[in-house]
């Protein structure tokens, strides 16, 4: 499963079954863009550090970008964007989800709904 950079922000924030579900998948996956958001969300250097770490020791896989992804991610954004305001973060996400035939999982239906070729796992914390 591919997860959203919501379900990181649960976890931060002490949601122990945001926590659950990631322990509890065997396969654990985040686009490039996931992690590019997560360490620039970072606080200072700790966090910068800590976001590393718990990646790491939890033996999360990064997914990179591909023409693919880009070219699909672009469709994405001329689809959605004034429709449904899909933004280009979001858009590189599904399209790495949808590429690679994983599953989605987010708290942020309303961000992923409108894309057909796209299977959603929805987190409801």
């Amino acid at each position: 499963m591919i997860f959203d950079t919501d379900i990181f922000i649960w976890i931060q924030r002490g949601n122990s079954k945001a926590a659950r579900l990631v322990e509890g998948e065997a396969e654990r996956l985040l686009s490039v863009q996931t992690y590019m958001e997560l360490l620039q969300s970072a606080a200072d250097r700790r966090q910068h550090d800590y976001t590393k770490s718990f990646l790491r020791d939890f033996g999360f896989q990064v997914l990179p970008l591909s023409e693919n992804i880009g070219h699909r991610a672009a469709v994405y954004v001329e689809e959605y964007a004034l429709s449904h305001g899909l933004r280009a973060g979001d858009a590189l996400i599904a399209a790495t989800a949808a590429e690679n035939n994983v599953t989605l999982c987010t708290s942020n239906v309303r961000h992923f709904k409108p894309i057909q070729d796209l299977k959603v796992h929805i987190f409801k914390p």
